[in-house]
């Protein structure tokens, strides 16, 4: 009864509470607003199942999250922004365009912005020593990696070989550590010292320890804080007025959404809302106008048509760096006109996301305010690429497959790591799937990967008779029979990056039969 109640009165809230900056609600005419009326599916449908045409209102209830804005890109501008519910539940405070919310880890992306323009003005190298730069803080040696030489390009990349790989937020009244209280990881810093764990520049590793690492050196450089430099060198530059890097986020700045938990109520009290004092990592406080012209701003860069930065030096921020996966800040995928630069960012009540089209000059951004928003923001970003059309993101389509037939029965089995594949293929996969070995069990016709360390297995749902996506990675399986019918390998696939396991000896077996004919193809069903 109450989860009834409480929809009901969100969903009255996000009738009275939408304001738009630049356009209308989802009752408007434009195509942004039909898609935010009735385009917000999942990424994934199972065999069978229709596509569903949700509203944005229906999907915030569902997911109890008070406050939503977004902006859209066409050629680089902004040319719809709006703000959907309240900034704290419970009050008519509506979201606009310009509400601030914590945008997490699209922090990372802004201050390699920050870094690039001092690269840009030859204060710093990208391939130098960053130790040449540190004043007060050095990255202590690590026992087994000698003369480590770990650079600005290693740092923004996440190539660096640093730990850390996020922060806890910070509650009010808590007490918030200083800069190299959390390098050092000393109280009252919640995390482990910022320390070497890999030799710099030879694995792909997410390290938010190794971006504190980038604004130490920054700042030292400069003489500034962060706050003061990044106002500086991007949020004047593009226009951001209201965007801040200070912790907590001063109340005085006003229009600030509020924190809620999973349940949609309001947390972090009596403030509103956390600190993150980590603030390169993930203490950045923005607005969908604002995050949106900073998107265009690196795409007009990009493309050679805007100033914010050389177009040389935008266009090595959207190269990926081995052998991680990522550019110098963003991550990165596609080709040609689905080429994209994008960020997620996620704090306990805040989740976040922005993506650029680099060839087109589309985008988006995605701003939400409860903890309980990580699906709602997908289903955002699928009905915004949607209507921008040219398939950029299509929906993964499982497909029917008897998988109780003999062709399928020889894919369980245990695969380990091939460790002889170089770490430029692995790329970000080493970091975000470091599973030295996997088990495929069959059992009543479901196919499941078992993983070490994680407390239940994630269901392989087909999408070819030999490939499958796991669910609870976001990544596909390819498995490898070879000419003599045996299956002998599986690969692990997400955006271009690929790890291989191979089957352990022992259970390598023939496929049964006429097994190798009917894996080619899916049974017909009469």
């Amino acid at each position: 009864m109450r989860k009834t109640t409480f929809a009901c009165t969100l969903a009255a809230i996000l009738l009275t509470g939408t304001v738009a900056a630049q356009a209308p609600g989802p009752e408007g005419n434009s195509q942004w607003d039909a898609a935010l009326r009735s385009g917000l599916r999942p990424g994934l449908l199972k065999a069978g199942e229709p596509m569903p045409g949700w509203s944005l209102r229906e999907r915030m209830a569902h997911y109890k999250v008070p406050g939503v804005a977004v902006a859209v890109l066409k050629g680089g501008e902004v040319v719809y922004a709006a703000g959907f519910g309240v900034r704290e539940a419970g009050t008519q405070d509506a979201v606009d365009a310009d509400t601030l919310f914590s945008v997490g880890s699209i922090s990372k992306v802004v201050a390699s912005a920050t870094s690039l323009r001092l690269v840009a003005q030859g204060r710093i190298e990208l391939d130098r020593n960053v130790d040449d730069y540190l004043k007060s803080w050095r990255i202590p040696a690590a026992p087994g990696i000698e003369n480590p030489k770990v650079t600005m390009r290693m740092l923004l990349s996440h190539t660096s070989g640093l730990g850390v790989h996020g922060f806890e937020d910070y509650l009010p009244g808590e007490k918030l550590p200083t800069l190299i209280e959390t390098l050092d990881g000393k109280p009252p810093a919640k995390n482990e010292p910022v320390r070497l764990q890999h030799a710099p520049g030879t694995q792909g590793d997410y390290s938010g320890g190794g971006v504190m690492v980038e604004q130490k050196a920054i700042e030292d450089v400069s003489g500034l804080p962060l706050a003061r430099l990044a106002r500086a060198q991007v949020f004047e530059p593009v226009g951001m007025r209201r965007s801040t890097f200070d912790n907590p986020v001063p109340a005085s700045l006003g229009n600030i959404a509020k924190a809620h938990d999973a349940e949609g109520k309001p947390t972090a009290l009596p403030r509103g809302w956390q600190a993150f004092p980590e603030q390169a990592a993930s203490g950045l406080w923005t607005s969908a106008n604002e995050l949106g012209a900073f998107v265009g701003a690196l795409i007009e860069s990009y493309r050679g048509k805007g100033d914010f930065l050389p177009q040389g030096i935008a266009i090595q921020m959207m190269t990926e760096v081995s052998p991680g996966s990522r550019g110098l800040g963003p991550q990165l995928s596609g080709s040609g006109v689905t080429r994209r630069f994008f960020h997620n960012g996620d704090n306990d009540s805040y989740h976040a996301a922005f993506e650029g089209y680099l060839e087109t000059g589309d985008g988006f951004v995605i701003l939400t305010n409860a903890k309980n928003s990580k699906g709602l923001r997908g289903e955002i970003r699928n009905a915004l690429t949607d209507a921008l059309g040219r398939e950029l993101r299509p929906p993964i389509r499982a497909i029917e497959l008897d998988l109780k037939a003999p062709a399928y029965a020889d894919y369980a089995g245990t695969y380990r790591i091939d460790a002889a594949v170089p770490m430029d293929l692995r790329g970000d996969l080493a970091d975000t799937f470091e599973f030295d070995a996997l088990a495929v069990e069959m059992k009543d016709g479901t196919l499941t990967a078992d993983l070490p360390g994680e407390s239940k297995p994630s269901p392989l749902l087909p999408l070819t008779p030999a490939r499958f996506y796991a669910t609870r990675y976001g990544v596909e399986l390819q498995f490898h029979r070879d000419a003599h019918g045996a299956v002998r390998a599986v690969s692990v696939e997400s955006d271009g990056a690929q790890a291989y396991y191979r089957r352990e000896a022992a259970e390598r077996k023939p496929a049964a039969a006429g097994a190798t004919e009917a894996a080619r193809m899916p049974e017909k069903k009469p």
